[in-house]
């Protein structure tokens, strides 16, 4: 048996409601709501499995309500199926944000809105044909996505790439240049390291001390550190030698 509550401000809807999925052999009305605030306060008493809510409320409205409903670990499984009159693409877009399982628009028929239910209680989402229609668009009047080709890559250098990583995961250019100058650090210190150990090749010691320095021109280079800082760290370098 499906356990529902019914979420809305008006008391005749409800009614109506009520008749209709009290009509099916495996669906119980529990509880009911004529307002944000009561639907949660009705959710956390009777725990049905669905809850069906309006949007336009007052007080605390459906998409707050769901948002709340969908925060309570305590209710973890009850299924939100949003169904109002108002299919405006706002309401839309906001309700799956809030965690809504499923949009449907009042003028759907008596046994789609049964089955509409019956989706949502098994844990599958469910938008009604016009909004599935709706998001689609939004969906493909959006700008193009286009990937960047491996070959426009492949002109870059291994730093430069890794400085493209550190902008795309967000990093502005004092984070950038702080974790690539820790990179040079570690580097100067292996080198060192490499210059005081009594077997080390010539060769080595001047890889990793070139290795060091250049990636440090290249950070003042790029603007990303500045000349005192440049000096600075150059010395530290020198000093491990």
């Amino acid at each position: 048996m499906i356990r529902v509550l019914l979420a809305d401000d008006q008391a005749l809807v409800r009614a109506g409601f009520k008749v209709l999925l009290s009509s099916a052999t495996d669906i119980e009305v529990v509880a009911e709501a004529a307002n944000g605030e009561e639907a949660v306060s009705r959710a956390r008493e009777k725990r049905p499995d669905v809850v069906l809510m309006d949007i336009r409320m007052p007080g605390v409205d459906g998409l707050e309500a769901t948002r709340r409903i969908v925060a309570d670990r305590t209710l973890a499984g009850l299924r939100v199926l949003i169904l109002t009159t108002f299919e405006v693409d706002e309401y839309v877009f906001e309700a799956l944000r809030s965690g809504a399982s499923g949009f449907v628009v009042k003028d759907i028929e008596p046994s789609e809105l049964l089955q509409a239910v019956r989706v949502v209680a098994r844990g599958d989402a469910l938008l009604s044909p016009t909004v599935t229609r709706r998001l689609i668009a939004e969906f493909a009047g959006r700008p193009e996505q286009r990937r960047v080709a491996t070959a426009h890559l492949n002109v870059l250098t291994e730093r430069e790439r890794e400085v493209m990583a550190l902008v795309a995961a967000g990093r502005n250019n004092d984070e950038i240049a702080a974790e690539k100058l820790s990179l040079v650090v570690v580097v100067g210190n292996a080198a060192g390291d490499i210059a005081g150990h009594p077997v080390a090749a010539p060769p080595q010691k001047a890889a990793i001390v070139h290795r060091a320095l250049s990636e440090l021109a290249a950070l003042r280079r790029d603007g990303l550190v500045t000349d005192t800082e440049f000096e600075a760290k150059r010395s530290e370098i020198l000093s491990r030698l």
